[in-house]
C-alpha cells in the first residue's frame, strides 16, 4: 500500500464558528415557538373565585349562604367527617365508612368560624355590629332560631321577586344587622382575609374560604366552566378546553346508574377503580392469563419484519 501526498500541502481553510452564538439563536427560536404555541393553545387563565367577588356580584346568594351557616341548616353544618360529627355527606360501602374511621380532623363550626368570629372582629370598629352581636349572643337558642327563620322568609321573598336587596322584617331582630355587616365586610375583602388566617405552619389555609363558597358560588361557577359531574367535569379544564382526558374512566362511572343516582358514588367509584388497578398490577402473576401473550402471538404481528427475515 502506498501513500500519496495531496497536491496542495497547505492546511485546509478554516471558518470561524461561534457555538455560543448558535446556541443563543437556537434557544431564542425555541423560546419564541413555545410562547407562541402557549398563547394560541394554552388553557384560559380564569380569575380566582373569591368571597369578595361572590358578595359583590350576588349579594342575596351571599346572605343566604351566611344564614345557612348561622342557623346550622347549611350543608357544611351537617356534613360529617372530617369537619364535624354530622351525617349529611358521610359515604358508606356496606357497613364500612372510611370518613367515620378517620374522624374529625379539620373541625369546622360554621356559625362561629364563618359568621360570629368575623363579626366579633368587625364589631371592634363598628358599634352597630357590636350591639347586634351582643343582643344575638345573649338571646336563648329558641329566640335566635325565630329571628333566623324570619330573616330566611325575607330572603325567600326577595328571591321570588328576583331582588338582590332584602327587606328585613322587625321580627328578625339583630340578624339583619349582623348579616349586613358580614356582607359589607365581604365586599371589601375582609372576610377573605379573616377566613384565610391560620395558626398552622402554612400561613394561608384555603379550607374555610372554599367551604364557605362550596354551595351557590362554586356550583354556579363550576356549571359555567363545564366542571360539574353531569358535564364530565373531572376530566375537563376551565372553559371548553380538554383537560385530563385520561380520567374519562373515572368520570364514566358517574354518568351511569346506579352510581349517577347514589349518594355513595364516590366511595363506590374509587373502590371499583382501585380494584381494577390492583388487577392490572398483578396480571403478570395470574396463572393462565400471564400465558396469553404467548398463545395469542400478537408480538409476531408487531415484529413481523424481524420474523420474516429470521
Amino acid at each position: 500500500m502506498s501513500w500519496e501526498l495531496p497536491s496542495d500541502p497547505r492546511p485546509p481553510r478554516q471558518q470561524p464558528y461561534d457555538i455560543v452564538r448558535e446556541a443563543l439563536i437556537a434557544s431564542g427560536f425555541v423560546l419564541l415557538l413555545v410562547l407562541t404555541l402557549a398563547a394560541v393553545f394554552s388553557s384560559p387563565d380564569e380569575p380566582p373565585l373569591t368571597i369578595q367577588a361572590f358578595a359583590t356580584s350576588r349579594p342575596r346568594a351571599f346572605l343566604q349562604t351566611a344564614l345557612g351557616d348561622l342557623d346550622a341548616k347549611g350543608e357544611i353544618a351537617s356534613y360529617g367527617p372530617p369537619y364535624n360529627h354530622g351525617t349529611g355527606s358521610v359515604q358508606h360501602f356496606g357497613p364500612l365508612s372510611p370518613q367515620k374511621l378517620a374522624g374529625v380532623t379539620i373541625p369546622i363550626h360554621p356559625a362561629t368560624d364563618f359568621v360570629l368570629k368575623p363579626l366579633t372582629a368587625m364589631g371592634k370598629v363598628d358599634p352597630t355590629v357590636a350591639a347586634a352581636l351582643r343582643r344575638f349572643e345573649h338571646a336563648t337558642p329558641a329566640q335566635q332560631a325565630a329571628w333566623e327563620a324570619a330573616y330566611g322568609s325575607a330572603l325567600h321573598a326577595a328571591r321570588a321577586a328576583h331582588r338582590n336587596t332584602v327587606a328585613a322584617p322587625a321580627a328578625a331582630g339583630p340578624v339583619p344587622a349582623l348579616l349586613d355587616g358580614l356582607l359589607r365586610m365581604a365586599q371589601i375583602g375582609g372576610l377573605d382575609g379573616m377566613l384565610l388566617a391560620s395558626h398552622r405552619f402554612y400561613a394561608t389555609d384555603y379550607t374555610r374560604p372554599l367551604l364557605f363558597l362550596q354551595g351557590a358560588a362554586l356550583g354556579a361557577e363550576a356549571a359555567k366552566l363545564h366542571l360539574v359531574g353531569q358535564q364530565w367535569g373531572m376530566m375537563n379544564e376551565t372553559g371548553i378546553y380538554p383537560g385530563a382526558v385520561w380520567l374519562w374512566l373515572y368520570a364514566f362511572w358517574y354518568q351511569i346508574p346506579p352510581f349517577s343516582q347514589s349518594s355513595n358514588a364516590d366511595i363506590y367509584v374509587m373502590t371499583i377503580m382501585g380494584t381494577l388497578t390492583g388487577l392490572l398490577v398483578i396480571v403478570p402473576w395470574l396463572p393462565g392469563i400471564n400465558r396469553l401473550p404467548r398463545g395469542l402471538r400478537v408480538y409476531r404481528l408487531i415484529w413481523r419484519d424481524w420474523y420474516r427475515k429470521s
